[in-house]
């Protein structure tokens, strides 16, 4: 089945291949798993990999309240125990990095490595003075500011076919989810979008952690949190932030090298 129901909220998920290593793929805000067709089909030759939407995207349901990244982690782990995942390594792209985090982290006995791409945590100095009236500005227009934020995501290396894509994503999306998601991300007393809250918990992790980020500044940054010696830490500049959709053969190398050196 393509749906499961889990305590009021109703995912839709893919389950495809097989292998001792299930990959865990978890999309960004305002998006959902069809970001990830560039990848599952050469991932799904030696892993089983599960791809959902995130409550309130895509073909998932929306409740009203609490579609956080916090909760959204919490809805991966019930979907794992329903599916019999008992390990996976979880991959998760800006928003999805949250979450993939707070898996990580709350769920350790679950997750036996991260991949987080241009993850959504950690930022500082004006981007960070910024999100207050970002989010302000969003309770009266969160499908407006959503897709003037979603500018800043592209530069003259992405493509005009994927910027429209995420558009059309973004206008597909419940206000209402738009602005709760990115205020748990970068507003709320525990957001990891903002440096002095992620710190801390980031260093919690103990799995191997592989980040890709295009900003060398914020990989710097994350490289003193990393706590495993597998851990990797790879910078694309001149890359977007959706780097991975960009880039999706070199992006499949990356990963499935690193993947494999885990197991050496």
């Amino acid at each position: 089945m393509a749906f499961t129901e889990l305590d009021g909220v109703r995912l839709f998920h893919t389950d495809d291949g097989t292998g001792d290593t299930t990959l865990l793929l978890v999309h960004g805000l305002g998006s959902d798993s069809h970001e990830w067709v560039h990848h599952i089909p050469a991932l799904a030759e030696h892993h089983r990999v599960i791809a959902a939407d995130m409550r309130g995207h895509g073909y998932s349901s929306a409740p009203e309240t609490g579609n956080t990244p916090r909760a959204m982690a919490g809805d991966l782990a019930r979907l794992c125990a329903e599916l019999g995942v008992g390990s996976c390594v979880a991959i998760g792209h800006s928003m999805g990095g949250q979450i993939v985090s707070h898996l990580a982290v709350e769920h350790p006995s679950l997750v036996s490595a991260v991949v987080a791409v241009d993850p959504g945590y950690g930022f500082a100095g004006p981007v960070a003075d910024a999100f207050p009236a970002m989010i302000q500005r969003m309770r009266e227009d969160a499908v407006g500011v959503s897709l003037a934020n979603d500018r800043w995501t592209a530069n003259r290396a992405t493509p005009a076919w994927l910027r429209e894509w995420h558009r059309r994503r973004i206008l597909g999306t419940a206000p209402h989810v738009l602005l709760q998601a990115f205020e748990a991300m970068f507003g709320g007393p525990d957001a990891l979008g903002v440096r002095h809250n992620s710190d801390a918990y980031l260093a919690r992790r103990e799995c191997p952690v592989l980040s890709f980020w295009f900003d060398p500044d914020q990989a710097a940054w994350e490289a003193g949190l990393l706590k495993d010696p597998r851990s990797k830490v790879v910078t694309w500049e001149g890359s977007s932030h959706r780097l991975h959709e960009e880039r999706p053969a070199e992006f499949l190398l990356v990963v499935t090298n690193w993947l494999r050196s885990l197991s050496s």
